[in-house]
C-alpha cells in the first residue's frame, strides 16, 4: 500500500507516533523511508483538520533528535566492529564506500556534517553512529542534531503543509497532478541542498581515489 494510503488509514495520534518512530528508527542507523513518511504525513495534515502540523512537525524533530542521540550513544561503544556488522547486514547502505565517504565528510566538516547529513539520505542514516564512532564531543553533536532535526523535520513540514493548502483547489480538480506538483515544489528546498552536497561527496571521492602504478 502507498504510505499516503496507509497514513490516511491510521487516527491521527497514530500517525505522529509512526512519523516519529520511523524517523526516529532512521536516524538511530536503520534504512527506512524517513523522509517519504514525513511528507506524505505533511502533505496529509494540509487536507486533514485533525492531523495539526505543529505536532507532527515537534514530533517528527523529537524523533529525529532522540534517534541520532540513540545512534550516537551505540556507535560510540561499538566502535568500528559496529560498522563492520553493519556492512554485513546492510551492504547496500553501510559499504566500505558509503563509510569511507561518511568519514570524510565528518573529518572535513565536522558539526556542519552533522547539521547537512540531516538533509541527506545516507549521511542521515550514518550520522549519528558515525559521530560516536569517532569520539565526536557529545555537545557538539547536540548542537548539530537539534539544529538539524529542527530545520529538516519542522522546516519540510512547514513547506508541505503550506503547499499543500495553497494546492487544495488543484487537488480537487487534477488530483493526480496536483499532487505531483504540491510534493515536486515542496521538496524543492531540500534538493538544493542535496544537490550541493552530492557534488561535495563526488568531489571527496574524486580527491580519494588512489593514484594508479603508471602515474
Amino acid at each position: 500500500m502507498h504510505v499516503q494510503e496507509w497514513l490516511d488509514s491510521v487516527p491521527a495520534v497514530a500517525v505522529y507516533a509512526a512519523v516519529a518512530l520511523v524517523i526516529g528508527l532512521e536516524s538511530l542507523g536503520v534504512p527506512l523511508p524517513g523522509e517519504i513518511v514525513l511528507v506524505s504525513a505533511a502533505l496529509m495534515s494540509s487536507q486533514h483538520s485533525d492531523i495539526n502540523p505543529i505536532v507532527l512537525g515537534a514530533c517528527a524533530t523529537a524523533g529525529a533528535v532522540v534517534g541520532d542521540s540513540i545512534g550516537y550513544a551505540i556507535g560510540r561503544k561499538g566502535g568500528r566492529p559496529l560498522l563492520a556488522w553493519l556492512g554485513r547486514k546492510f551492504p547496500r547502505h553501510f559499504s566500505e564506500g558509503h563509510v569511507a565517504t561518511a568519514e570524510r565528510s565528518f573529518e572535513k566538516w565536522g558539526m556542519w556534517a552533522v547539521f547537512f547529513g540531516r538533509f541527506i539520505a545516507l549521511l542521515r542514516i550514518f550520522a549519528g553512529p558515525l559521530a560516536g564512532v569517532l569520539h565526536m564531543p557529545y555537545w557538539k553533536f547536540l548542537i548539530a542534531n537539534v539544529l538539524g532535526g529542527i530545520c529538516w523535520a519542522g522546516g519540510t513540514t512547514a513547506v508541505i503543509y503550506y503547499v499543500g493548502v495553497v494546492a487544495e483547489g488543484w487537488l480537487k480538480k487534477f488530483s493526480y497532478v496536483g499532487l505531483a506538483a504540491a510534493v515536486l515544489i515542496g521538496l524543492a528546498s531540500m534538493l538544493l541542498v542535496k544537490r550541493k552536497a552530492k557534488k561535495a561527496q563526488q568531489q571527496n571521492d574524486r580527491e580519494a581515489e588512489p593514484v594508479s602504478a603508471g602515474e
